[in-house]
């Protein structure tokens, strides 16, 4: 194993710091391998290094956010995916940071595209930037998350629905969360999540709250082994596709090529909504917004409230769902989102997922019974 010291990371901090134009993935993957050696450097090389990331935007750089990637998926957790080959299977998230603090959307959208027929292994984790993160609205609706065992990969179901709690599976970034939390500004490694899935999923629909990142974070999903992907930013600088206005949004083709593209709700089939009528609350109360929505059927009268959540909820579940290849275009993705809320569906979505984290917890609590 490599010797990782505070010597021998200090020249690459110096040329980070005095000519980050020479400063390569190469030595990116070098100085994280350093970070993540328990005790290997000094903590006021961590916050210089840290800091000296943020200054020089290295996170623009697709090459880094590749290299960084890697980095963590290399030390993550193992999870086993259930017959992977069978399905396309995909990921619906964003950075976050965004600011806005709105309703659970992508989450709400991973089980409605599960729902339509997609195969949605969501990675996330609990609130950052906002009242209300996924596993937060996930817990809400009674829903149990089994951390995996370090040499023992988690095995997945092949159900509709599974959301990955990511610190479960990310250990090394616990190392840097005390400094990362000291910190005033977000760093490179608030907006690596969506790039670590440990499910490897060949799609994503990938949320980015900065315009100047989409092409760079599209780049680094086709070097994560990501098949199709839609990086989308709205132009509020919204980490979702908004339901107020256009979106910018890079598609990820089979053939590795990336095209810019704008989107917008009309080319979805939905009205337009302020941001104000999709807001968050707190995660009890996104809860019953969720059951809410989940709950309509043929003939009921949806509340007026309710609709720009609805058609929120809809247009990044058809994306999603075109990126899975089971929608042709977003109108199409849209009636197939309605008809998974209205059929029952999406609902049966998330009890199957219930249920598959209740059998786990129960094994895991029998196992641990027989030690």
């Amino acid at each position: 194993m490599a010797e990782y010291s505070s010597d021998t990371f200090k020249p690459l901090l110096k040329r980070l710091v005095e000519t980050p134009e020479y400063f390569s993935a190469e030595d990116l993957t070098v100085a994280l391998n350093h970070l993540f050696t328990p005790g290997a450097i000094e903590p006021t090389l961590i916050g210089a290094f840290l800091t000296a990331l943020h200054v020089h935007r290295v996170e623009r750089r697709p090459e880094s956010l590749a290299a960084a990637a890697s980095v963590l998926r290399g030390r993550a957790l193992k999870a086993a995916v259930e017959a992977p080959e069978a399905d396309f299977v995909v990921d619906i998230v964003g950075t976050g940071g965004d600011g806005y603090n709105l309703f659970n959307v992508s989450t709400t959208a991973a089980i409605v595209a599960a729902g339509a027929g997609a195969r949605v292994i969501k990675h996330g984790s609990r609130a950052s930037t906002s009242s209300s993160g996924s596993a937060d609205l996930l817990e809400s609706l009674d829903c149990l998350f089994t951390a995996p065992t370090p040499g023992t990969p988690m095995p997945l179901p092949r159900v509709p629905f599974t959301f990955i709690l990511a610190p479960h599976y990310h250990p090394a970034l616990a190392q840097l969360a005390p400094f990362r939390k000291v910190l005033p500004f977000r760093t490179m490694f608030n907006v690596l999540g969506p790039l670590i899935n440990p499910a490897n999923p060949r799609g994503m629909v990938l949320g980015v709250a900065e315009r100047e990142i989409g092409s760079t974070f599209a780049r680094s999903l086709r070097e994560g082994g990501v098949e199709r992907a839609l990086v989308v930013c709205g132009f509020e600088r919204l980490d979702e596709i908004s339901c107020a206005g256009e979106t910018w949004a890079w598609e990820l083709h089979p053939n590795g090529q990336v095209t810019e593209t704008t989107l917008s709700p009309e080319m979805f089939g939905v009205s337009r909504h302020p941001l104000k009528d999709v807001a968050g609350g707190l995660p009890a109360e996104n809860a019953e917004t969720f059951r809410k929505l989940l709950g309509l059927r043929p003939g009921y009268i949806i509340p007026q409230k309710l609709v720009p959540v609805l058609d929120f909820v809809l247009i990044n579940a058809s994306a999603l769902l075109v990126v899975a290849g089971i929608a042709k275009d977003y109108k199409e993705g849209t009636a197939l989102a309605r008809e998974s809320i209205l059929s029952g569906k999406a609902w049966a979505a998330l009890d199957q997922f219930r249920a598959a984290g209740k059998a786990a917890a129960q094994e895991v609590a029998s196992t641990d019974g027989k030690i």
